[in-house]
């Protein structure tokens, strides 16, 4: 709960439904033991009849049900933005992908997954979320059957599978509990009762972001990067196939015209696969990111204020899966951009695994999934034309990771995620950083030895060295990997220029 110091700006707030707070803040209404969305159309309750609490889950904890006017399951997700704790990002992460879909002790070893003990990662929680990691987990895990019940045709028995409640019966109890009603009726609110045994194959569903939002730069760093066969990328669209636990699907992500939320269209075999997907397109897109934290902070630069101030709704784009970018980053160092990419591609067409045929579009240009690091643990993939020393540092990262199938999850710190890093054959310190930024989502991460960023510093009127670039970026901190990429978008040759590293090849 805010303190009383607070509580009139944000019922200020409140009142004029204003949307940037959404996401930020949640309000329980004692009168009607309900929470909201900061923008929800009911008419504002009075002060003394509310509280304001930082997440769903705390709200929620605290004995309020989601309202069925504003549907908290559509506000913007910013948890993994409270304060600057590695840890608790890591634990949503893991959670986001069920680890606590079980019963209450595994609350017990998610702490012993992070390195820490069960209370301090209860009060982490506490801290940053204001709610228990048990009712975080609940609380998604309502919320994002909620929005598979409004959005979606799925079966009663599919939404509760998908949601991880093991069960219909607990998923029936769960919302009879919260909204006193089972959940069909709750469909039956929201459409006219449609035909629900509808094929769950495809599903679109919206994914609501904090705006600003720069699309345009999204979309063009991706095309850039783009791996034929498997990434399609076009103005107002982007298609990728995608691959869990051996099976095959497709995404499509698009903006949502005149709404701050992008459509995502997913075509996937198992429906409990849903949350990780969705979890995955956030990351991809960067979805939770706190530009107007970020942008306070990078504008105290005088350079990056000009960047930002041009491109105030600038995101860090993810990656679909660790070890692809990987890959990725090692195939582009010290080359081209367009070198690495077309490099990329002759990976994927010898050794990708074709999508399977119910799945492909091959006139849309999908045709085949990222190759596995068991796949290319035993590839020759010298004979793809490359310096044997990198293609010797490809083979040692997909022994690596197939051994260890952890080992692109986010680590505690930044530091102990380069150093794990760069303990890998071959990787040097840029391509820890860089995979650091992409795929594990440190929002600190900075490869300060980059061609690009030293160019498009040399463009502000200074010839930076690497450790003169470090220097200054220590008061970008912690968001140095947004001033990265606001430095990577700045430079005007960034679409066709090395992104590579200066590090040497490493055998």
């Amino acid at each position: 709960m805010t303190t009383t110091l607070d509580r009139e700006a944000l019922y200020r707030a409140l009142r004029t439904r204003d949307a940037r707070f959404d996401g930020r803040i949640f309000i329980g209404v004692h009168t009607t033991g309900i929470y909201c969305r900061p923008i929800c159309p009911a008419r504002t309750p009075k002060l003394e009849n509310i509280d304001f609490y930082p997440t769903a889950a705390a709200a929620q904890e605290a004995g309020f049900r989601p309202c069925l006017r504003c549907r908290p399951e559509s506000s913007p997700d910013l948890a993994a933005w409270r304060g600057t704790s590695s840890t608790v990002a890591r634990a949503l992460s893991l959670i986001g992908e069920g680890a606590l879909d079980g019963d209450d002790t595994d609350v017990e070893r998610l702490a012993l997954r992070l390195g820490i003990g069960e209370r301090q990662l209860r009060r982490l929680f506490k801290q940053h979320l204001g709610a228990s990691p048990i009712a975080v987990a609940q609380t998604r895990r309502v919320l994002f059957a909620k929005q598979l019940i409004h959005e979606t045709r799925m079966s009663m028995i599919a939404i509760a599978d998908a949601a991880g409640f093991g069960s219909v019966r607990r998923f029936n109890a769960t919302f009879r509990g919260l909204y006193g009603r089972p959940p069909s009726e709750l469909r039956r609110l929201a459409d006219d009762g449609g035909n629900v045994r509808e094929a769950v194959a495809t599903i679109t569903l919206r994914l609501s972001y904090v705006p600003p939002y720069d699309w345009d730069a999204m979309i063009a760093f991706l095309g850039g990067r783009a791996i034929a066969g498997v990434e399609v990328v076009e103005p107002r669209c982007y298609r990728r196939t995608i691959a869990i636990d051996g099976a095959h699907g497709t995404i499509t992500v698009a903006p949502v015209p005149g709404r701050d939320a992008l459509a995502a269209t997913i075509r996937f075999p198992n429906v409990r696969a849903l949350p990780t997907i969705v979890g995955r397109i956030r990351r991809v897109f960067d979805l939770g990111a706190d530009v107007t934290a970020i942008n306070a902070q990078l504008a105290a630069d005088p350079h990056l204020a000009t960047l930002v101030a041009a491109r105030p709704g600038l995101r860090v784009p993810g990656a679909w899966d660790g070890f692809e970018l990987a890959v990725r980053a090692v195939l582009g160092q010290q080359i081209t951009v367009t070198a690495a990419r077309k490099l990329a591609g002759k990976l994927v067409a010898a050794y990708g695994v074709p999508l399977h045929a119910d799945l492909a579009e091959p006139e849309c240009g999908l045709t085949s999934v990222f190759p596995t690091a068991e796949r290319l643990a035993t590839a020759p993939i010298a004979a793809l034309g490359m310096p044997r020393a990198r293609a010797a540092t490809l083979s040692a990262l997909a022994a690596s990771a197939a051994g260890d199938p952890r080992l692109f999850e986010r680590a505690r710190d930044l530091e102990t995620a380069i150093a794990r890093l760069r303990a890998l054959p071959g990787i040097g310190e840029w391509t820890a950083h860089y995979v650091a930024m992409r795929a594990l989502r440190e929002p600190d991460a900075f490869p300060a030895s980059d061609i690009g960023l030293l160019r498009a510093m040399a463009s502000a009127g200074t010839r930076p060295t690497p450790q003169a670039l470090e220097r200054r970026a220590e008061t970008w901190r912690p968001w140095r990997a947004y001033a990265a990429q606001h430095l990577w978008t700045s430079d005007a040759a960034a679409a066709t220029t090395a992104v590579g590293s200066h590090e040497e090849a490493v055998a």
